[in-house]
C-alpha cells in the first residue's frame, strides 16, 4: 500500500527531468539496461527513497551484481536498514518506471 502510494505521488509531481546521479550513472553504463528513459525514472525513484550513501551503494549493484547478495546476506545491522530501504524502493522503482 506505502508503494503505490509513493509510486503514484512520483508520477504526479516528478514528471521526467533530468535527474543524473550515481544510479543513473551506472544504469546507463551498465549493459543490462541502459536505456536512458529508464534509468532517469530510477533515478528519481532513487532520489525520493534512498539518501545518498544508499545510493552509492547501490549503484555499486549494477557493477558487480555479487554485491548486492553479499549485502542481503551480511548480519550487519546497517546492511539489515539499508536492504529493507532498498527494497521499498526497488518496488516503488518498478510500479513508477514500468509504465
Amino acid at each position: 500500500m506505502r508503494t503505490a502510494f509513493l509510486a503514484a505521488m512520483l508520477s504526479v509531481f516528478f514528471p521526467l527531468a533530468g535527474a543524473a546521479g550515481p544510479i543513473d550513472s551506472a544504469c546507463i553504463q551498465s549493459n543490462r539496461a541502459a536505456n536512458p528513459l529508464l534509468c532517469d525514472c530510477i533515478q528519481r525513484v532513487a532520489n525520493m527513497t534512498l539518501s545518498g550513501a544508499d545510493q552509492r551503494l547501490a549503484a555499486k549493484f549494477f557493477r558487480d551484481p555479487g554485491k548486492a547478495q553479499e549485502v542481503r546476506q551480511s548480519g550487519r545491522s546497517s546492511h539489515q536498514a539499508f536492504w529493507t530501504r532498498y527494497t521499498t524502493f526497488g518496488e516503488a522503482a518498478e510500479q513508477v518506471c514500468s509504465q
